[in-house]
């Protein structure tokens, strides 16, 4: 007496394909064949394939089920492992479910980064760009330091600074260029790691400044470029 291939799937709840697979991988062993040929599955099969659905759904990979063993001391080091990435997993989709409700309370569209859905209607698309690749240069506290910032900026300048056109005059640049001086400046007494980022950088700097660089030249237009170079001048005292 015994079970098919599919008589055994159905039992356990998969699919042939899937006690196919156990036995290619070498978890599930061979059954007896009958005379004409048909496998003859046992209850010993049914437990194992049971035994191994349960540790996929537990989430452990295939290649790690055969170092679960059979008893407790033989399984005690992996189920830790096993608990340890659960947790971490936890964490994961807690943070992502953060994200979307802050997402969907806000109205905001995905590419405005985690912790700036408040200030995402001030953001134009290059400024959503750039805090995005931002986040994955700087730690946390800096990334929270460059949202403050954000919140503190005149709106009016943020909206004159987004909607500035490419071909505007260079009176308008650098009467723009003095207001945000001004603003950097404050930044920069409120945040003095803006002088010294070394501390706050998760990659190297020269990996970083070059981000930068390309950021600027890829997502802005050459006024907007030219008001910036023009700010940084008035910075080191230099505003012609």
């Amino acid at each position: 007496m015994g079970w098919s291939t599919s008589e055994l799937a159905e039992m356990a709840g998969t699919t042939v394909n899937t006690i196919r697979h156990y036995h290619r991988v070498g978890l599930l062993d061979q059954p007896e064949r009958r005379g004409n040929g048909y496998k003859q599955y046992q209850a010993r099969h049914l437990a194992r394939v049971l035994q191994i659905l349960r540790l996929r759904e537990m989430g452990v990979p295939l290649a790690r089920v055969d170092r679960m063993g059979d008893s407790p001391a033989d399984s005690k080091d992996a189920l830790r492992a096993l608990d340890a990435e659960l947790a971490a997993g936890i964490e994961r989709l807690r943070r992502a479910r953060q994200e979307v409700a802050a997402l969907l309370r806000e109205g905001t569209p995905t590419d405005v980064p985690a912790g700036f859905e408040g200030v995402a209607e001030r953001l134009s698309d290059a400024d959503r760009a750039v805090i995005a690749i931002s986040s994955r240069f700087y730690d946390e506290r800096a990334v929270e330091d460059l949202r403050t910032m954000i919140d503190a900026e005149p709106t009016d300048l943020d909206h004159e600074m987004n909607t500035l056109p490419p071909d505007a005059s260079a009176d308008t640049r650098q009467r723009l260029a003095e207001r945000v001086a001004v603003i950097l400046e404050e930044h920069r007494r409120n945040h003095p790691w803006l002088s010294d980022p070394g501390s706050r950088l998760t990659m190297p700097q020269a990996v970083v400044e070059k981000a930068a660089m390309m950021s600027v030249t890829d997502l802005y237009n050459e006024a907007q470029q030219d008001v910036m170079r023009r700010a940084l001048l008035i910075l080191e005292g230099e505003p012609e």
